[in-house]
C-alpha cells in the first residue's frame, strides 16, 4: 500500500483515538461563538497505517505521546522543520524487524570487501541515473558520464562519483552562472536541500523496516552524522529530486524562497513513479526493496543492492 506524505504548516491539535490521527484547528475549537456540530464537522481523521511521512512545519502545532507512539508503532518517520521551514529532525522507531538482531550483526561485522563493492555498485547507479537526468531534462552528451561509471571500479577509489558530479552540476542548472552545489549555495541549493531531506527520512524509514541501523554506513563514516547509511543508500535516488527541481527551475516560478506550492511538489517525492527489478513502483516502496535487497547483501543471501532506474 502506498502511504501518504502529510504536511502540517498551520497551528494545529493532533491526537489518536481508534487508531486514527484526529487533526483539530485551534481557531475553531477556542471560538465559543460557532457552535458544536460545525466544530465537529471541522475535525479530520486519517488512519495511522496510511501515513508513511508526518512533516511538522509550525511552532503551534500540538500533539499527544499516544499518536507519537502509534506512528512509531507504524514505521511511520515523523520530521521536524526549523525556523526557515528547513527539516531538522527525524524521528524514528527504535525497531521494526523480527530478526534485528541478526540484522544488526551482519550489518557490523560486513567485511571491507563487500562494503566497497557495495559503494561501487551504488555510484554506478548514481551516474547512471544522473546521465539520465541531463539526457532527459537538458538533452546533453551523456557519454562520457556512461563511460565513467562503466569504470567505477569496487570502493570507488578514483573519485568518479566526484568526476562525474562536476559535469553533471555544470550543465544541470546552466541559466545559473557557476552553480555549485552546496548547502548554503545559491537557488535552487534550497529546493534541492528540502527535497533531499524528505527523500533521506524515507530511506531512514525503510532502513529501519529492513532491520538495519541506519548510523552504520558502507561508505559515510561521519561521527557526527546518525543517518550515515541512509545517505549512502539515497545517492541513487537523489537524481530523481534533480528531476523534480530542473523542472521547477524552468517553469519561472521564483526558486529564491521555499513557496507553499514548490513545497507541494517536493512533497511529492514518495510518491514518485520509479523503475526498479523491471517494474513501475512508487519511490518509497522502491526504496524498502533497496533496503531490503541491502540487508540480505549483508546476509550474504545476493551479491548485488536493487537500485531504480530513470
Amino acid at each position: 500500500m502506498i502511504k501518504k506524505t502529510l504536511y502540517f504548516s498551520n497551528p494545529a491539535y493532533l491526537s489518536l483515538k481508534n487508531a486514527q490521527l484526529v487533526i483539530k484547528l485551534p481557531e475553531v475549537e477556542k471560538n465559543d461563538t460557532l457552535p458544536e456540530s460545525f466544530k465537529a464537522e471541522a475535525i479530520r481523521t486519517i488512519p495511522i497505517e496510511d501515513i508513511g511521512v508526518l512533516v511538522i512545519d509550525n511552532k503551534q502545532i500540538t500533539f499527544t505521546s499516544g499518536l507519537l507512539e502509534a506512528l512509531l508503532d507504524n514505521n511511520c518517520a515523523v520530521v521536524t522543520c526549523d525556523s526557515r521551514s528547513m527539516p531538522q529532525g527525524l524521528l524514528l522507531p527504535l525497531e521494526r524487524n523480527t530478526t534485528q538482531s541478526e540484522r544488526f550483526t551482519a550489518q557490523i561485522e560486513a567485511s571491507v570487501p563487500l562494503k566497497k563493492q557495495l559503494w561501487q555498485q551504488t555510484i554506478i547507479a548514481k551516474i547512471e541515473n544522473q546521465a539520465a537526468v541531463l539526457k532527459t531534462c537538458r538533452n546533453e552528451e551523456v557519454r562520457n558520464m556512461l563511460k565513467l561509471a562503466n569504470d567505477v571500479k569496487s570502493g570507488d577509489p578514483n573519485n568518479l562519483e566526484g568526476r562525474a558530479a562536476a559535469y553533471y552540476w555544470k550543465n544541470l542548472f546552466p541559466k545559473i552562472t557557476d552553480f555549485t552545489r552546496g548547502r548554503d549555495e545559491v537557488s535552487p541549493n534550497n529546493l534541492l536541500n528540502y527535497g533531499y531531506a524528505i527523500l533521506r527520512a524515507v530511506v531512514a524509514r525503510a532502513l529501519v523496516a529492513s532491520g538495519l541501523l541506519p548510523t552504520l554506513g558502507i561508505h559515510h563514516h561521519n561521527k557526527y552524522n546518525a543517518y550515515c547509511l541512509a545517505d549512502d543508500i539515497m545517492e541513487p535516488y537523489r537524481p530523481f529530486v534533480d528531476k523534480i527541481v530542473a523542472k521547477i527551475v524552468d517553469s519561472g516560478e521564483n526558486i529564491s524562497e521555499l513557496s507553499m506550492e514548490i513545497k507541494k511538489k517536493l512533497l511529492e517525492i514518495p510518491v514518485l513513479d520509479v523503475l526498479i527489478n523491471e517494474q513501475r513502483s512508487p519511490l518509497m516502496l522502491a526504496v524498502g526493496q533497496t533496503t531490503a535487497s541491502l540487508a540480505k547483501c549483508y546476509l550474504g543471501e545476493i551479491r548485488k543492492i536493487a537500485y531504480p532506474t530513470l
